[in-house]
């Protein structure tokens, strides 16, 4: 998968988004499907997706599911602190 394309989001950052917009039956099929259809282990793709709810090109692409885990991600951060 190419990195960059003009300006926007990568051909890989779309699809860590896409498989975040699925609904996932059952443990370790999500993980299963990052392997899989990204060919990197699961702490990476985390880590790609982390910095991806920073990326206002991600907000742009698909807010929905952006939004969504920002939210997320601060309740944890809430939880924690």
């Amino acid at each position: 998968m190419t990195d960059h394309d003009d300006g926007g989001l990568s051909e890989r950052a779309r699809a860590v988004l896409a498989i975040e917009r699925r609904s996932w039956a059952g443990p370790g099929a999500k993980e299963r499907a990052v392997r899989e259809r990204l060919g990197i282990s699961p702490t990476h793709y985390y880590q790609l997706l982390n910095a991806l709810l920073d990326d206002e090109r991600a907000l742009a692409h698909d807010p929905v599911t952006v939004n969504r885990l920002r939210r997320i991600r601060e309740a944890q951060r809430e939880r924690r602190a």
